[in-house]
């Protein structure tokens, strides 16, 4: 008869991310941090963290091409726009509730706008000229709420 080794922890990691990520919870759980894999627990983290601050930037990308179309194509609006307008914005006043990911979307929101200007351009057919070089709408004003019913202003 074979007997068959259990995996290793660290081959389970490579075989199965979310059963290593509940035996790592469990050992970190009981105490036995001992037997934590410190190397690929903390690359793991690291790996997480720049996860978010992807979706993050990402999210602000989206949100501001879809403010410069609307602004700048207000004969083409569509509840489609809109809805996605409405949806980044919910979702990255979720995401900026960490301190750390509202620090990441300030420092990188120039960026982000520059990256949606290009967007825009690329989606609308209009130079990318045609968008302010500067963004219009300070983060906060990008993230508020607005009902279907209320224009969305620009200092355009």
């Amino acid at each position: 008869m074979v007997r068959k080794t259990p995996p290793t922890t660290e081959s389970l990691y490579t075989l199965d991310e979310t059963a290593w990520l509940e035996s790592t919870a469990e050992l970190i759980r009981t105490g036995r941090l001992g037997e934590v894999e410190h190397d690929i627990l903390a690359e793991h983290l690291n790996d997480m963290a720049r996860r978010d601050y992807r979706e993050v930037y990402t999210r602000l990308v989206v949100l501001l091409c879809h403010l410069l179309k609307w602004e700048f194509q207000p004969d083409h609006r569509t509840r489609s726009w809109h809805g996605t307008i409405l949806e980044q914005q919910r979702e990255l006043r979720l995401l900026l509730e960490s301190k750390s990911l509202r620090n990441h979307a300030e420092s990188r929101y120039g960026d982000a706008y520059e990256d949606a200007r290009k967007q825009a351009a690329a989606e609308t057919g209009l130079a990318r000229a045609t968008f302010p070089a500067e963004c219009p709408w300070p983060l906060d004003e990008a993230l508020a709420d607005r009902d279907e019913d209320t224009e969305l202003r620009s200092k355009v």
